[in-house]
């Protein structure tokens, strides 16, 4: 999946992003608007690991991304 699709439905997929961090709060999501470097960080902070371990997950979350992750939304 590329970034960019997430980035640009970031409303519909900040549930999957729970799912996958649910130490991240609301704010935190609002906050990082997609920005892939800034939900980088908050994952490094509210999980404290370090920056190659958050972006091991969030390669490894961006890969689960699919299709249905934004049909959901449009049903």
């Amino acid at each position: 999946m590329n970034w960019d699709r997430i980035e640009g439905n970031w409303k519909q997929v900040t549930g999957k992003a729970k799912e996958q961090w649910g130490k991240l709060t609301d704010d935190d999501l609002e906050r990082v608007a997609g920005q892939r470097e800034q939900l980088a960080g908050k994952i490094q902070e509210r999980y404290g690991v370090a920056v190659d371990e958050a972006e091991r997950q969030l390669a490894e979350w961006e890969q689960k991304a699919s299709d249905a992750w934004f049909d959901i939304v449009k049903k």
